[in-house]
């Protein structure tokens, strides 16, 4: 039945597409937090516009919340992202007396007087009655505010009061109609720093002006710096003169100089017409948009639909001014090449999967300079991939080598003229050498670990903004490996395309056969004891070893092979069940074990069902993350939509198809919402799609053509996505269990480098074996690509009182797809205390070594004690305790009084430390901390930790005497709670007051609740 009708699927209908879709565009879609943080903003932007002039209220992380009552000014760039950065030069107008303190002035706003379209925004501001309205262009902005005639009218001017906070700010008065500036904010989640410049112009002189800074306002001053500075000017709105009543701000900035802000504004906004300038942008809005037209759904439907594509069409965003020149990742002022342009803001973890194969196919030359771009910064900081740069810096935000796939997907998807040859040696060098860069962050840290093990220990080295990540780096580097093979193939070079191939199904050697989970491994190979998932400790962010996710999530992050993933589960008849438990759940966070529709990591996870034979699960999910978790309500978006990332997966999902491997230009299919949909390709092609029975409720497929041929694959050809084609499909309310069902009707999978099975060991992790105990555990193997025949294992362990009995074999996998056997680990009475791991490696008949096993005899001490250490340096020597920077608790390494240790710096006066969780999983405990400090200066150490009744409690403090010699400091703890309640989910800080602060070790003794008394420091175990 399914092939007859895919045969003949029905033809169009006529369906009006879309005019000006500027019209469906609601900019206040995402400013309210619905389930999460949402963090778009409402005010006005070009096309990839540097200025994104908007509000900014009293609460929003990122500048605009729906749910504040008061804004406290305009300012000029934005960021739509999961931290409070950017919101430079605020901008805003008031009333009356300017007060005793100009920067925390607010006003209260109301939504119905407040307008917002693509190119315009305008509020009224209640307090005192100001119409603001705004217009933008690539790099400048107007701004018009039209006061109470004869009102003392006030513009002030909130040049060091950057969202992301300001380390120096300066403002000066020019002239009686100008003013100029410069802030320098912290950068990109408070990484690094960033300098931008600006130009204000007046159409009308002001009659008076001021600073301030800080507390002190000073009248007719003309200049102020610092942090909180900044300047407000007076004008005259006495009645009977012309337009008295409005004052229009010309706004340029610049990341090069004040000169250059200036420039921008007079070039590309040569008059004073603010509604002039809106109607313009708003023309370019409505050309990019036509891009993708569309027909043949509800408003509602069109309204999300083109929201999301406007979203998607904001960053990156152009960083050069108008003559060319931009800053440098070197710090130096460069030309970008004529007639190209320099492009920054990449949010590469999150934009990789979907944003920009969308940006790629229609706008093929920006995303060209796009990509190149990332080489220039490349090529700039040293010959090392930029990591999320942002501004002329990296700013290391996420797990993964993210710029990579990044590169590769513009490349995939048709983007012009990128320099693959440049690039392609810095990126390997990336993906085998780590090294300190700029401000002191690493491209791949730890990567030669990962080299030699092939996979990315789950150890301090693995460290991300929530917790450890040795597994969610291993599949992202794993991506990122694959990417790299097919831009070496991209140019013929056969030898890397194959070396990067391999090292793409590094994923097979964090899967454990014995869970089904793909888990973080330990430096000895160990997995963590228990299940796959583990849901996280109450007041925790994600799994360990998961960069914002856990196991179930990060499961299906195999999108190079997927084919090599669902073997490996056991095929299509154990995957399919665990994708169906999977989908329970849409949306509901980072630590449960289902789909969290919200966050990139499972993007493509619906699609996966195209890979195992059940299309239809993939149309109907796709439709309900359509229709159930995009509206057109302030809270539409269901999370943080990390510039335009979620927003692009509507608009995939939407069209019918999904980027499906990146690197590639593979689109998985699953149905259209709309009945029609024509995408202008930017290399003058067309994809036109034709559902006339398209419908919110029918969203199975029952048959295809493409190019008027009958198509029943899930995948679209490779060329599909930059030669364009035309695809009729019909569409049912009842799913079609027959349509594309086959094997070779899947998109593609790669499998080069899949071994043929793995080897596992069960129980893996820590398992406590007290001296003179055993422990029985099973050996076994489980195929992958097939074909492993007799596999012989052997077992290894580190002392001499541990053994394995047998301490080999062989698993026979001839005619079976899984074999294990029995064996007993046995720890001698005197064992030392410790971890003790015991090694299981697996071999083929024919050579090829497999992914093995670890289990870790762990033997107790008799004192019920355990001691943990960690010795600071260049590198930390961690023994079941260590240093963790983050936020206000970051140190540098230094050598001192002819020994190493580590130092706080400017701001950051603490230094944080966890104790491990399977050893002091947190409870009621007494502790003594031992500190090696070097005395110098004045001021004092304590202890800020977690205890049984605070979790900020202070120790008493110990004075430094200034003696410049290596000292120790003692503190007694008799109510630890140690539940990584302090911040950074640590257990507890030392805080330095006073002079610069340096420690050299700490030492870590607990007893009490559930403690596993391991003593796990060199000079412990030496007295035991």
């Amino acid at each position: 039945m399914s092939a007859a009708i895919a045969d003949t699927p029905a033809r169009a209908e006529h369906v009006n597409l879309v005019s000006d879709p500027t019209g469906y565009v609601d900019p206040m879609i995402g400013t309210q937090k619905g389930v999460d943080w949402e963090n778009t903003f409402p005010g006005v932007t070009a096309p990839f516009g540097m200025m994104q002039f908007s509000p900014d209220t009293e609460e929003g992380p990122t500048g605009y919340s729906y749910d504040a009552k008061t804004i406290k000014g305009f300012s000029l760039d934005h960021f739509s992202g999961g931290c409070s950065s950017f919101g430079d030069i605020p901008i805003l107008p008031v009333t009356g007396p300017v007060g005793d303190d100009p920067a925390a002035r607010t006003e209260h706003f109301s939504h119905d007087d407040e307008q917002a379209a693509p190119g315009s925004y305008a509020v009224k501001l209640a307090d005192s009655n100001v119409r603001a309205e705004l217009g933008a262009t690539t790099r400048s902005g107007l701004a018009s505010f039209r006061y109470p005639a004869g009102s003392q009218a006030q513009v002030l001017v909130k040049s060091g009061t950057s969202l992301g906070g300001d380390l120096a700010a300066d403002v000066r008065v020019v002239n009686d109609h100008e003013l100029s500036g410069t802030t320098t904010p912290h950068g990109l989640c408070n990484n690094s720093k960033y300098t931008m410049y600006f130009d204000i112009k007046f159409n009308r002189p002001f009659t008076a002006h001021g600073t301030w800074q800080g507390g002190t306002v000073t009248p007719g001053s003309s200049a102020a710096t610092g942090p909180g500075s900044g300047a407000y000017l007076t004008f005259d709105t006495s009645a009977g003169k012309a337009s008295a009543d409005t004052v229009t701000a010309k706004v340029g900035m610049s990341y090069v100089s004040e000169a250059g802000a200036a420039k921008n504004s007079a070039s590309e906004i040569p008059g004073w017409d603010v509604e002039r300038l809106q109607a313009q942008t708003r023309a370019d809005w409505r050309d990019a948009l036509l891009k993708v037209d569309v027909g043949g759904g509800s408003a509602d439907e069109l309204t999300t639909f083109y929201t999301s594509l406007y979203r998607s069409l904001q960053s990156p965003s152009v960083f050069n001014d108008v003559d060319g020149r931009y800053i440098g990742f070197d710090d130096k002022i460069r030309q970008v090449p004529a007639g190209h342009t320099q492009y920054a803001h990449f949010s590469d973890w999150d934009i990789y999967r979907s944003l920009a194969p969308l940006q790629a196919m229609l706008y093929p030359r920006e995303t060209g300079d796009m990509a190149n771009s990332l080489l220039r910064d490349a090529q700039q900081q040293g010959g090392w991939w930029p990591k999320w740069p942002s501004q002329n810096v990296t700013g290391n935000v996420m797990n993964g080598d993210n710029g990579v796939p990044l590169f590769a997907q513009y490349v995939a998807f048709g983007a012009r003229d990128v320099n693959v040859r440049d690039a392609l040696p810095i990126m390997k060098k990336g993906a085998t050498r780590s090294e300190s860069v700029g401000w002191g962050w690493i491209e791949r840290p730890g990567v030669e670990d990962y080299v030699r093990l092939g996979y990315a220990p789950n150890n301090a080295t693995s460290q991300g903004d929530h917790g450890l990540q040795g597994a969610s780096e291993t599949l992202e580097w794993a991506t990122d490996d694959f990417a790299i093979s097919q831009l070496a193939a991209s140019i013929g070079d056969r030898r890397t395309q194959a070396e990067y191939a391999k090292r793409g199904n590094n994923w097979q050697n964090i899967y454990d056969p014995a869970t089904g989970y793909l888990r973080p491994r330990d430096d000895n190979g160990a997995f963590p004891a228990g299940p796959g998932f583990q849901t996280p400790p109450e007041g925790v962010f994600g799994q360990d070893g998961y960069d914002e996710g856990n196991a179930a999530q990060y499961n299906w992050s195999v999108q190079q092979d997927m084919a090599g993933l669902v073997a490996a589960m056991g095929g299509k008849e154990k995957a399919v069940p665990r994708l169906d438990d999977f989908f329970t759940k849409l949306n509901p966070g980072g630590n449960e074990p289902y789909d969290w529709a919200g966050n990139e990591i499972d993007t493509t996870a619906p699609w996966a069902y195209d890979y195992v034979g059940q299309p239809w699960k993939t149309q109907e999910l796709a439709r309900r993350f359509e229709t159930e978790l995009f509206t057109t309500a302030p809270d539409g978006l269901p999370g943080n939509d990390d510039n335009g990332a979620l927003s692009s997966e509507y608009v995939w999902a939407a069209l019918g198809m999904m980027p499906a491997t990146p690197g590639t230009p593979t689109l998985a299919l699953n149905s259209p919402l709309f009945k029609r949909a024509v995408i202008s390709l930017g290399n003058g092609k067309k994809i036109t799609v034709n559902a006339p029975a398209a419908a919110d409720n029918a969203p199975y497929i029952t048959g295809m053509r493409l190019n008027g041929k009958p198509f029943e694959s899930t995948g679209l050809p490779a060329s599909f996505a930059t030669r364009g084609g035309t695809l009729d499909i019909s569409l049912s309310t009842r799913p079609d269990t027959h349509w594309a069902t086959g094997a070779k009707a899947a998109p593609p999978s790669y499998r080069t480098g899949e071994v043929p099975a793995v080897g596992y060991v069960t129980p893996t992790g820590t398992q406590v074996t007290p001296g003179g105990t055993s422990l029985p555990a099973v050996v076994g193997a489980s195929e992958l690509a097939g074909h492993a025949g007799k596999v012989r294992w052997t077992a290894t362990s580190d002392v001499a009182g541990v053994s394995v009995t047998p301490s080999s074999g062989t698993l026979d996998l001839s005619r079976a797809a899984t074999a294990k056997a029995p064996v007993t680990i046995k720890v001698a009475k005197d064992t030392p205390s410790g971890y003790h791991p015991v090694k299981v490696t697996f071999r083929t008949a024919g050579g090829t070594t497999l992914p093995g096993g670890t289990v870790v005899a762990t033997v107790p001490a008799a004192d019920g004690a355990a001691t943990v250490c960690d010795s600071l340096g260049a590198t930390d020597t961690e023994c079941g305790l260590r240093r963790r920077d983050n936020g206000d608790g970051h140190t540098t390494p230094v050598t001192v009084g002819g020994r190493e240790g580590r130092s706080t710096t400017d701001g950051s006066s603490f230094e944080y430390f966890d104790v491990d969780n399977a050893i002091v999983p947190g409870g009621d405990y007494k502790a003594t901390v031992t500190v090696d400090y070097y005395d110098h200066g004045t001021g004092s150490w304590s202890m800020q930790y977690d205890s049984t009744t605070d979790a900020f409690k202070h120790s008493a403090s110990v004075a430094k005497t200034g003696t410049d010699t290596w000292k120790t400091a003692t503190f007694t703890l008799d109510d630890a709670a140690f539940h990584n309640a302090e911040n950074g989910n640590t257990d507890f800080r030392l805080v330095n007051s006073g002079d610069t602060g340096t420690v050299g070790s700490v030492h870590v003794a607990v007893s009490g609740d559930n403690v596993l008394a391991l003593h796990l420091c060199p000079d412990d175990n030496d007295n035991d």
